[in-house]
């Protein structure tokens, strides 16, 4: 009897242990989906992402799991202790990427310090995470972890199994950033809670799977390294509201008074003395000391011809709300907004700039995606008006193509009138026509026009009636009815209209779902 009880334990031990060793492959590709995630997201947040910088670091992540599956061939007759040490500079590294990016980006960057660190830390985490799985392959088929009796364990089952916990993984930690690291705990404390993750299954591989195998001296080393990586990142994980905070501080001239970091956006307010500032992130959405010059002129040529409900996609400042409902005959409007992190600080820190305008009942708010809810509303209004920001991203460059100002059209009544905020004809003139003609291929009349605002310099907007090519472009005109206004009245756009020679009209191909040549324009318009 005590033979057979025996042998049953011997043919349990492996089977659990087997279990122990697939469960911390996919704790540990968890962590390395997260780790190319943070770098991705940092990547957008601090150099604007896009599709090129995108395709860089994935083509890049994946080039550095062939060559970390190559450099660790050599090493394999070791592979349990070679294990430890590249699960631990893994768990370093990778905790450590957010934190040393946004402070190179935030103190260095002037040299393009922020771009050799993704680089660099896409490269070695990417190797890292390459040498895993020839690792991990070896341990198995050696059986040195499930012992004699798994040696004969077909080889397909054992790579099956092994994919199987390292695509699951990948699958939780891919779940995880998006809906649980980066909301609640941001990118540098996101990163450093996945580096301790991955350090922690790491020491439970090392005691309960490789003791029999390393020395004891090698253990307890491995141990004490693990255990002070793990005290690092800990301390990365106390102090990284301080650290991201100061980092932060250094890009922006005013003082932080608010920010949000949501799945959209980073959000930043400041405020020196009466100027309140509001930043996307990064890019400058308004400045108090002149954000009326802009509004006005975003607000008032769509009401010319009278409006009695006015559709608002994005404006999630209030500013534009504001200016509707000093108009007489506004009874209705409807604002679509991506982010309700935006209509808090709206609603809250920025009340005094909207004057509390989106609590207002006349105005119905909509968290949505523009583009989502164009497709799906049936409302028709008597005048649209598109507030979003800067089209520097492919995420954003789908609300300036062609497809998107025709489902606009869709929701505009036949004789109303549509704004859109175009970018400034002189910063980014490509852009500003691009918009222009992107306007026009979605089965408008378009009618340009440019002011000046201090803080943004040239800044230019597109008027717009549905129609074929005979209908007569609308005239920018101030409605007869207006409020007092600070600084726009017709002499004003009617100079408005005109467009010197160095920033005249341009003959461009639209913008599209297919191909968003906007955003493309925007990096250039910058350079």
């Amino acid at each position: 009897m005590t033979t057979a009880l025996e042998a049953t334990r011997a043919r349990a031990t492996p089977g659990r242990w087997r279990a122990l060793l697939l469960a911390a492959v996919a704790a540990c590709a968890a962590c390395g989906i997260i780790y190319e995630l943070a770098l991705l997201t940092l990547s957008a947040s601090l150099n604007g992402g896009g599709i090129v910088a995108t395709s860089l670091i994935v083509a890049g992540y994946i080039a550095a799991l062939g060559a970390g599956a190559l450099a660790v061939k050599p090493l394999l007759a070791h592979a349990a202790i070679v294990f430890i040490a590249v699960e631990a500079l893994l768990g370093i590294v990778g905790g450590l990427s957010a934190a040393a990016l946004y402070a190179v980006f935030a103190f260095v960057d002037e040299a393009g310090g922020s771009t050799w660190v993704l680089a660099a830390s896409t490269a070695l985490i990417g190797g890292l995470v390459g040498a895993e799985v020839p690792l991990l392959m070896t341990l198995l088929q050696r059986g040195q972890t499930v012992g004699p009796a798994d040696l004969s364990v077909d080889t397909g089952r054992t790579l099956a199994n092994l994919n199987a916990a390292d695509y699951l993984g990948a699958l939780i930690g891919g779940l995880v950033w998006p809906f649980a690291l980066l909301p609640h705990l941001g990118m540098i404390r996101g990163a450093a809670a996945t580096g301790i993750v991955n350090l922690v299954a790491a020491a439970v591989v090392s005691i309960f799977l490789l003791r029999h195998i390393v020395s004891v001296r090698q253990l307890v080393t491995a141990l004490c390294a693990l255990a002070a990586a793990l005290v690092l990142l800990a301390t990365l994980l106390a102090d990284a509201r301080g650290i991201e905070t100061t980092s932060r501080q250094r890009l922006y001239a005013d003082p932080i008074i608010a920010y949000r970091r949501t799945a959209y956006q980073e959000i930043v307010v400041t405020r020196r003395g009466n100027d309140t500032r509001l930043y996307l992130d990064g890019g400058l959405q308004f400045s108090t000391r002149d954000e009326y010059r802009y509004t006005e002129s975003l607000v008032y040529p769509a009401l010319s011809a009278g409006a009695y409900s006015v559709l608002v996609l994005g404006g999630g400042d209030g500013l534009a709300a504001r200016e509707l409902l000093r108009q007489p005959g506004v009874q209705r409007i409807v604002q679509v907004e991506l982010d309700s992190a935006v209509v808090e600080l709206a609603r809250t820190t920025l009340r005094q700039a909207n004057g509390g305008s989106l609590d207002n009942p006349r105005v119905h708010l909509v968290i949505a995606d523009a583009l989502t809810w164009l497709r799906a509303t049936q409302d028709r209004f008597d005048a649209v008006i598109v507030d979003l920001p800067d089209p520097d991203t492919p995420v954003l460059g789908r609300l300036y193509s062609a497809e998107f100002y025709a489902l606009a059209g869709h929701a505009l009544a036949p004789d109303g009138l549509m704004v859109v905020q175009s970018g400034s004809p002189f910063s980014t003139a490509t852009a500003f026509w691009r918009t222009v003609s992107s306007i026009r291929a979605a089965g408008y009349a378009v009618t340009p026009y440019h002011v000046h605002v201090p803080t943004f310099g040239d800044w230019g907007f597109v008027l717009a009636r549905r129609g074929d090519a005979g209908v007569q472009p609308p005239t920018p005109t101030v409605p007869a009815d207006a409020p007092p206004l600070r600084f726009l009245n017709q002499r004003v756009l009617d100079a408005a209209t005109v467009f010197s020679g160095d920033i005249g009209p341009r003959p461009l191909e639209p913008s599209t779902l297919d191909n968003p040549r906007i955003v493309e324009d925007m990096r250039h318009g910058y350079d």
